[in-house]
């Protein structure tokens, strides 16, 4: 039964909002330097800011009065400094903020209602449908996978105290959490240096190793003592993916040693975490027989971790026999005492092998070309001519190719280790088992060659055709990729010798579609709308040529970059998009926000689980959209994109990104080991910039551009043109429109335009803001007339108080930071490039993106 929203929205209120004016109050009395003043400073600056833009005064008048208002700081230096000293409380609340939410969560949520396997038991039960949900089992997972993107700015020192802030919370243990604050209080939170790629992963293995390891067994025995015989053992229904260490788009810093180092960190983690299992077991199964077994497999385990040379002495299926073995044992001789211990360690061993996540590897295709080019041009493999060959005279030299080339031959450091790193893949398979490292992704896939060429390099690596156990999966993101990923695949599968590698590989195709640069390039509308219609054309294609087409989804944290309520895009679908498996990245905050405590990640699996199950089980839908649905969504696609390619050739729509939001310190914040841009140009553009910082930095300015642009003209189109009542019945019946709506509202209620509305009149940037602002105010507009609501959210009040709560948290990190960037823009027109407060004010920038960043954890 679902929890009603009024208690719902009153127990978050008691829980998260009254609790944090408790222990906030709590955090304002720590002994430390000027900690005290600064707290009751902070709180009249908030309330001075609130009423300054109510005033719509700019961030400069807010402060300045402030300063001579409020205190007697008369140096610039004493006023930065109680600048900075406000950006160090802000962040710990924000952290404060984030552990009463962790632990309020089972609170706030309904752990048995829609969407959970306690849910889809009664479903289950009701319908009769057991065996329709063994069938559906049989070949069905949820891979969630990994990555290093850097929207996530807490180091893992702070993310451990959060962690353990949120179970002091629970308790309700107020001397631990007045323990836990005042470490807060002394734990840095700025990176001194970027983090390596190796860095990255070991931070990542440790929600694997706390978070993913419990919550996705306990979802496993769930299912298997409800359902006995469900679960098939060699499928894994949850599958953990791997970026860290293997994703080298843009990132110069992972290397073939990385990778076979990180796909070595997680072999060893998962053994680590059998090891300690199985000693708390032997604590339990004392009993004549099965004390020894355990014993020798203990030994075995502490072995192939610590003792050299001892490495691959042990296999899945050597640990399984022995617990089953056990298990047999423990029934027939002991009543079955403590069998459920050894069934959930069994569960995990079938889940995570010995690799516990699958590293998967990432590059970008114009690396491939050039590496191929440079194989022809320095060995004798490839014709001499190659580069200026038809594209299908490549791909035939390529498949006649067959000797192995050694890395050495090549000078270019990034070529040869482009073949290192396919030659490690062979290495991590050996170690780890296939399913350690078996797939090989390819950024800016554009055409039929771009897989080739992979498939030609892997061979030129020493892989031979009959033994290539390696998926190699295309990416397309763009909204020209997407519209030709149809007639690629289509080519691809027309390929006899890549049909014939398909066929070794389980006749299954993945196919990677990415939203964050579909995001920049197209718009929210039209990248959403483009990779429905991509999913669509590539299923029926998939289909005609009997392949099992599987989707792997690039999805962000916040909507701009996929983000959002995921798991309703997924329940929304037809039989017309393949649903034999949901793939889709975890990035970010998405990470800690989602998935950062056992509770939280358990609900968030199931709800993936739930929307690929009952969707396959209960749903009589044949197509997610009708035709006139479709032919209504593709004019809002076309009219949204019109709009957002105005805003785009806008002279001064790159200028105002790099000068009035905090886009070009992003590198310095040290969040993540891989460059801003994929090149080293001076001159900014849309294509080379990631898209993390290209979202981010929207956020940052409480713009949020990337969520909401163009939604509102194309809106106003309808209405205009006579089909209003053809949308309204398309928001009230199709989940896939409604849910594309309420992930726009929200990253709409995080926006909040008068702190940069003293840009209005400015003689470089109004008009550019003028033009934001007024797609923002129409879009709010048709979306209230959508939803009826009083304000955006209000169909979600509890989303919509978090929200508030926390943006009202950050507002005056937000009002430093367009001071500083105003400041730093005075001495950058004044020419005084060098002036020593110019770095400071840099510093104060780069500071306050962590507060602001991380507050907005709840994007996802």
């Amino acid at each position: 039964m679902e929890v009603p929203v009024n208690n719902t929205l009153q127990q978050f209120r008691n829980l998260v909002g009254v609790k944090f004016q408790l222990y906030n109050s709590l955090f304002t009395a720590l002994p430390f330097h000027k900690i005290e003043k600064t707290g009751v400073l902070l709180s009249l600056f908030l309330l001075h800011c609130e009423e300054g833009f109510g005033r719509k005064e700019s961030p400069m008048t807010i402060i300045d009065t402030f300063l001579k208002q409020y205190t007697a700081y008369a140096t610039e230096q004493e006023q930065l400094d109680l600048l900075f000293r406000f950006v160090q409380y802000t962040e710990r609340q924000v952290v404060l903020f984030d552990a009463l939410e962790d632990a309020a969560f089972k609170d706030i949520h309904d752990i048995n209602g829609a969407g959970t396997l306690k849910h889809l038991q009664s479903e289950i039960l009701q319908t009769h449908t057991e065996d329709a949900l063994a069938r559906k089992l049989s070949d069905f997972s949820v891979r969630l996978v990994l990555t290093a993107h850097p929207t996530q700015f807490y180091p893992g020192e702070v993310l451990g105290i959060i962690n353990d802030l949120s179970k002091a919370l629970q308790q309700d243990n107020t001397a631990l959490v007045n323990t836990y604050l005042q470490q807060l209080g002394k734990t840095p939170f700025l990176k001194k240096e970027k983090p390596t790629p190796y860095d990255e992963a070991m931070s990542l293995l440790w929600f694997l190793e706390n978070v993913f390891y419990q919550s996705a067994a306990r979802i496993i025995n769930h299912l298997k003592s409800q359902f006995p015989g469900v679960i098939n053992a060699l499928n894994p229904l949850i599958r953990m993916g791997f970026w860290p260490g293997g994703d080298r788009d843009g990132n110069p810093f992972v290397k073939a040693e990385t990778t076979l180092q990180v796909a070595d960190a997680l072999r060893g983690g998962i053994i680590k975490s059998y090891y300690l299992d199985v000693r708390r077991l032997k604590r339990r199964l004392t009993f004549k027989g099965v004390e020894n077994l355990l014993s020798a497999l203990e030994v075995k385990l502490f072995n192939n971790l610590f003792i050299p040379g001892q490495r691959t002495h042990l296999s899945k299926q050597e640990i399984l026999g022995t617990l089953h073995q056990v298990r047999e044992i423990i029934i027939s001789q002991h009543n079955g005492l403590f069998v459920d211990l050894v069934d959930s360690l069994i569960s995990k061993v079938e889940l995570f092998g010995l690799y516990f996540a699958s590293l998967d590897i990432r590059q970008d295709s114009t690396v491939h070309t050039k590496t191929v080019e440079a194989i022809a041009a320095k060995t004798d493999v490839l014709p001499k001519n190659y580069k200026d060959l038809s594209t299908d005279e490549k791909i035939n030299a390529l498949l006649k190719a067959t000797k192995t080339v050694d890395p050495q031959q090549l000078e270019n450091e990034l070529y040869r280790d482009t073949l290192l790193s396919m030659q490690a893949i062979k290495t991590i398979q050996h170690n780890n088992g296939e399913a350690g490292c078996h797939r090989y992704i390819i950024s800016h896939s554009t055409s039929v060659l771009s897989v080739m060429e992979v498939y030609g390099l892997l061979r030129l690596s020493g892989w031979k055709n009959e033994a290539l156990t390696v998926d190699i999966i295309p990416l397309f993101e763009t909204i020209d990729d997407l519209g030709n990923a149809g007639g690629v695949m289509e080519a691809l599968y027309e390929n006899e010798i890549y049909r014939r590698h398909l066929a070794q590989r389980g006749n299954t195709q993945t196919i990677m579609l990415g939203f964050s640069d579909g995001t920049k390039d197209g718009g929210y509308l039209m990248a959403n709308w483009s990779i429905y219609k991509a999913k669509e054309q590539l299923t029926s294609i998939s289909r005609h040529h009997g392949v099992n087409v599987v989707f792997f989804d690039g999805r962000g944290g916040p909507p701009g970059r996929g983000g959002g309520k995921t798991h309703q895009f997924y329940a929304s679908m037809g039989r017309n998009i393949a649903n034999k498996e949901i793939q889709l990245t975890i990035q970010g905050q998405t990470v800690s926000s989602n998935f950062g405590t056992i509770d939280t990640a358990q609900f968030n699996m199931e709800q993936l689980l739930h929307a690929g199950i009952a969707n396959e089980l209960f749903s009589s839908r044949e197509v997610t959209l009708k035709s006139q649905e479709e032919s209504l969504l593709q004019t809002l696609a076309d009219e949204s994109y019109k709009a957002f390619s105005v805003l785009k050739a806008h002279p001064q729509f790159l200028n105002y990104l790099q000068r009035v939001s905090p886009l070009r310190y992003y590198a310095e914040a040290n969040i993540g080991s891989r460059p801003s841009k994929r090149s080293n140009t001076a001159k900014l553009n849309l294509d080379d910039l990631r898209a993390v910082p290209y979202v981010g930095a929207w956020s940052q300015l409480k713009q949020n551009v990337p969520g909401y642009f163009g939604v509102g003209s194309a809106l106003r189109k309808m209405e205009e043109t006579g089909h209003w009542k053809e949308i309204e019945n398309l928001y009230e019946h199709s989940m896939f429109f409604k849910t594309l709506l309420d992930n726009s509202e929200m990253a709409m209620k995080k926006s909040y335009f008068p702190l940069t509305a003293y840009l209005s009149e400015h003689p470089d940037f109004g008009d550019v803001w003028n033009v934001m602002h007024d797609e923002f105010e129409l879009t709010k507009k048709y979306l209230l007339k959508l939803s009826g609501g009083a304000d955006l959210m209000s169909g979600n009040p509890v989303d919509q108080l978090s929200i508030q709560m926390r943006e009202r948290v950050v507002l005056p990190l937000n009002t430093i930071q367009q001071y500083a960037l105003n400041r730093i823009r005075e001495f950058d027109e004044s020419g005084d490039n060098h002036h020593a407060a110019k770095e400071v004010f840099e510093k104060l920038v780069v500071r306050c993106s962590f507060g602001i960043i991380n507050a907005g954890r709840n994007s996802a």
